[in-house]
């Protein structure tokens, strides 16, 4: 049974969008995500936990990146989180340096 047109998206550039944002912009969150919380807690038990952890949030920002409407949007959130979450890491890296 194909799918009906009217959930797919027309537009070539949407779905670029889209597909990177998923699989780009998806995982820049996850890593960040994990860089973020290593930067603050136990750096060896959050990368260990990465592992299982960074793939599970990964397929769940695909799944959101493709529920947007527009994938331009969807990148923008994701730039702007790896932004927040990139400083926070940063901030963690000064006040908690790993030697």
């Amino acid at each position: 049974m194909p799918a009906n047109k009217k959930y797919l998206t027309p537009s070539p550039s949407q779905r670029f969008a889209k597909i990177t944002a998923a699989i780009l912009g998806g995982f820049m969150v996850a890593i960040m995500f994990h860089l973020a919380l290593a930067s603050w807690f136990n750096h060896v038990a959050v990368i260990i936990t990465s592992t299982f952890s960074a793939f599970i949030l990964w397929a769940v920002l695909m799944v959101v990146a493709f529920l947007g409407k527009n994938g331009w949007k969807v990148w923008g959130i994701y730039l702007l989180a790896s932004l927040v979450l990139f400083g926070i890491f940063y901030i963690g890296n000064h006040i908690n340096p790993i030697v």
